[in-house]
């Protein structure tokens, strides 16, 4: 992974074996990234995809792997813990043009991927709810 910082935007290129998640995660330690918005474009060949049933308040995960093109990669990047906290969802075609798509949970890069990260400046974490089952946002009301 190589990557490079322009003013509060990281642009990166993830590389042939890389695994996605892990990297965007490292880039924010790295450079302290506290919140912001993630985008990216690419190919892979190894993805995990997650779906939470609110009704279990359960993920369910699947595995898929071949040849896919990321049609869409977004999410953000929060804290919790003092922890980097990705939410991250994709949206991938095969050579049918099949699309698949739900949370992120891993994906190794088959040809490259082009990551962008828009550095928001300030801080917000995130906070488990019983009710939902989820890590929701922690934000003040007002």
């Amino acid at each position: 992974m190589k990557y490079k910082v322009i003013d509060k935007t990281i642009i990166a290129r993830i590389d042939k074996g890389e695994e996605i998640v892990s990297s965007i995660t490292d880039i924010c330690k790295k450079e302290n990234i506290k919140l912001g918005k993630v985008s990216a474009i690419g190919a892979v060949n190894k993805v995990k995809i997650g779906l939470f049933k609110t009704d279990e308040k359960k993920y369910y995960s699947d595995i898929l792997t071949g040849e896919f093109e990321i049609t869409s990669l977004l999410g953000n990047v929060t804290t919790m813990n003092d922890e980097v906290y990705l939410h991250l969802h994709i949206n991938i075609s095969d050579s049918t043009f099949k699309t698949f798509g739900g949370h992120l949970n891993e994906a190794y890069v088959s040809g490259t991927c082009e990551l962008i990260i828009d550095v928001i400046d300030g801080h917000v974490d995130r906070k488990f709810s019983d009710e939902i089952g989820l890590n929701l946002l922690e934000l003040d009301d007002k």
